[in-house]
């Protein structure tokens, strides 16, 4: 751990506190410092997978016992911000 003194505007703890859940400003801080890192951690992941060519067609006959789902359109659908999913008992 590192300790140090810093100046930091008291409504945006007070904003990250409410947004985090956290009781402390020392949590907060952690908190909204963990956050950014998982951040970067994620846009590192989507970087090397966006490096990586997928072609899914036919992913529709690729599993289990002759199908499972069409991934053909994934990509499209997650740039739109479709989460994919179907309510339970629906088939696609």
């Amino acid at each position: 751990m590192t300790r140090i003194t810093v100046d930091i505007n008291d409504r945006w703890l007070e904003a990250a506190r409410l947004v985090l859940g956290t009781d402390t400003k020392v949590a907060t801080i952690n908190a909204a410092l963990h956050a950014q890192a998982l951040k970067a951690e994620a846009a590192e992941v989507i970087a090397a997978l966006d490096s990586v060519a997928m072609d899914l067609e036919g992913s529709e006959g690729s599993f289990r016992y002759g199908g499972g789902r069409d991934l053909s359109r994934l990509e499209e659908r997650a740039r739109a911000g479709e989460s994919g999913t179907r309510p339970t008992g629906s088939r696609s």
